[in-house]
């Protein structure tokens, strides 16, 4: 279901839900999301070594979640979940990413509803500076999408060299290293261009996406490398922009996200402790990543919540948040797997409302996983064992899962594997043996889901094996 891309009047209902300061005015979002960062790879997220002050001064005066997750372990899926708050399964994915393993014309189905679309129908001047990789025909660049201003690559900067703006190439081919400046010069330039209105940015950088090349200004500072220079450049990008934004006399009134859209790459020096996997992979460290939601006077300060986070929850929380009713744009289809979560960001008393969540590997729109509270399963063991993406990890983790490892080559079969989640972080000890009603029940569920997105998605799915 498409929405005309005409601005709405908001309703007085709906501002009452803003606080009083915003009732002449929508808050402006900002939605920033990094490429292939690490859970640890910030500051404020344990990195010894990445200094990130202008991202750890905002987790200090929001909140920092510890348990969000991207929407899918690789880029297009990821991104998919994020702008829509669906499953990427049931917006048309259906393996790998824009560039590899997908065909020319695959990508987010047309039909889907984003979040641009969504604020944008509100009179929301809308805005990409940044990585789209969603799709390369027309009817799924971001111009189609809801955004009224783009300025974007169609795929990674490992598979590109084409800048866009618009539907006219700016820069053929761009330089690598200079990427994280031009796009943060284009988010300026758009805040900037639309102080008078409310305004929604997503900024989507490449940063920190292999090939990993320093800025001149910035190689050689970080102390950890030419990633860690990367890394940090972003952050001090982030600052300039919010620089401009508290310039403006803006700064009270703006939203801002950032996460990461999955784990790290293999090969990469990123750092997805304490947890084991990275990108491709359903294991914590392939989805698990840094996020962090900022308001002032609004979301209070210092907060830390380890409550169960999927960035499909985004679009559904930061429409609340804007006071924008978002199910009255969908009618119901298509259908919306995020929950809203703002009462959480506010720190209410209350249940938080996501207690399950399914993982995807990327290279198929097959689920291997499923979390229900602090309890994860893999529906095949191969996959937390020997499946791609698994090999990043610490010595002590590789020695818990040996024994796996010598068993499943040595049995056969791949019956589930069972972790705790909360007290075994890293998913190293199967419980499978002792709890075997837990499977049935949580198999049971994955199935219950799977078969509602074959019935309401684009894409027909067969549903996770037993």
């Amino acid at each position: 279901m498409k929405l005309p891309l005409v601005p709405l009047l908001t309703t007085l209902a709906l501002l009452a839900l803003l606080p009083d300061r915003a009732a002449a005015r929508q808050p402006n979002l900002i939605l920033i999301m990094a490429d292939d960062l690490g859970y640890r790879d910030l500051g404020c997220y344990g990195h010894p070594s990445i200094k990130t002050p202008v991202l750890d001064r905002l987790a200090a005066e929001g909140i920092r979640l510890t348990g969000f997750h991207s929407g899918a372990t690789v880029c297009t899926p990821s991104r998919m979940a994020l702008l829509t708050g669906a499953y990427p399964t049931r917006v048309g994915w259906e393996q790998g990413v824009v560039g590899f393993l997908m065909g020319k014309n695959d990508g987010m189905s047309s039909e889907a509803l984003t979040i641009a679309e969504i604020f944008h129908s509100e009179g929301y001047a809308t805005g990409i500076s940044g990585k789209w990789h969603i799709g390369n025909q027309p009817d799924t660049a971001p111009m189609a999408q809801g955004f009224e201003s783009a300025y974007f690559l169609t795929m990674s900067n490992n598979q590109t060299k084409q800048l866009w703006r618009g539907d006219e190439i700016a820069e053929d081919p761009f330089q690598n290293r200079l990427l994280t400046e031009r796009l943060t010069v284009e988010a300026i330039r758009f805040v900037r261009a639309n102080k008078e209105r409310p305004f929604f940015l997503y900024l989507p950088y490449t940063a920190p996406h292999f090939p990993v090349q320093a800025h001149p200004d910035w190689k050689g500072k970080s102390g950890f490398g030419e990633y860690g220079d990367v890394v940090e450049e972003m952050d001090a990008r982030i600052g300039d922009l919010l620089k401009t934004v508290a310039e403006l006399g803006l700064e009270k009134d703006t939203l801002v996200v950032f996460c990461s859209d999955n784990g790290p790459n293999p090969g990469e020096k990123a750092d997805s402790q304490p947890f084991r996997g990275e990108k491709w992979s359903a294991l914590e460290g392939g989805t698990r990543v840094p996020c962090i939601v900022t308001w002032p006077g609004v979301i209070p300060a210092g907060q830390e919540s380890d409550a169960l986070f999927s960035a499909m929850d985004l679009l559904p929380t930061l429409c609340k948040a804007c006071g924008i009713d978002w199910k009255s744009k969908t009618g119901g289809k298509p259908v919306i797997d995020g929950y809203d979560a703002w009462d959480t960001l506010l720190g209410e008393p209350g249940p938080h409302p996501r207690q399950e969540l399914l993982f995807w590997q990327g290279r198929d729109a097959e689920p291997q996983a499923i979390q229900m509270g602090d309890w994860k399963l893999f529906f095949d063991r191969r996959n937390a064992l020997e499946g791609v993406g698994t090999k990043r990890m610490t010595k002590e983790q590789a020695e818990k899962i040996a024994p796996y490892r010598v068993g499943l080559k040595a049995k056969g079969g791949n019956p589930p594997f069972l972790f705790n989640v909360r007290d075994d972080v890293g998913e190293t000890l199967d419980l499978s043996g002792e709890y075997p009603e837990k499977i049935a029940e949580m198999q049971a569920r994955a199935k219950a889901v799977m078969a509602g997105i074959k019935a309401d998605g684009i894409l027909a799915i067969s549903s996770p094996g037993e």
